[in-house]
């Protein structure tokens, strides 16, 4: 499977994919937002959404495609505060359910590390469903445990669940974003 980050022209070519992997990561359980069942019309426009964001350097994307289809994605949020440059958040990490097992994850993770990494920051943050097979990911790729927070989300079923807060040191260098 190819990793690839995609600039705003391949993200809005890949909307229609990324909305099918969207549909099948909430419908399958995984806590990222949304209820079930995802409406395909909503999952499209979400995606359209994060365009822009791409555009300005606000938020970066990776897709990875297995030759037919997208089966995983990860992105990077930036804040826009000076004072804040040195971190970014790790968002929506998603693999399809038929790519399940095989490392996705684990590879998604990397690459976004890795660019963070050489964008300068120093600092990862993100919050998943406790419990989660999600929460097992990060905390095996090294995220420390910041703490839970009762009753944070939804899940997919509409049940509030609690979130674990993890966060990532990457390094000592300045931002350079």
């Amino acid at each position: 499977m190819i990793v690839n980050r995609l600039d705003e022209v391949q993200l809005a070519y890949s909307v229609d994919e990324l909305a099918d992997l969207l549909i099948d990561t909430v419908d399958g359980g995984a806590s990222i937002g949304f209820l079930a069942p995802m409406d395909r019309a909503a999952a499209v426009a979400w995606w359209k959404e994060r365009v822009g964001a791409v555009a300005t350097g606000h938020l970066a994307v990776w897709a990875a495609y297995d030759g037919r289809r997208a089966v995983g994605t990860v992105s990077l949020a930036f804040p826009d505060k000076p004072n804040s440059r040195h971190r970014a958040e790790l968002v929506k990490l998603m693999v399809h359910r038929d790519a399940r097992g095989q490392g996705l994850g684990r590879r998604l993770l990397g690459a976004a590390e890795n660019a963070a990494r050489s964008a300068g920051i120093t600092l990862l943050h993100l919050d998943t469903e406790t419990d989660s097979p999600a929460e097992r990911l990060y905390g095996s790729a090294g995220w420390a445990r910041a703490g839970v927070i009762p009753d944070y989300a939804a899940d997919p079923a509409g049940v509030l669940r609690p979130t674990t807060l993890y966060y990532k040191r990457l390094g000592a260098t300045t931002a350079t974003r």
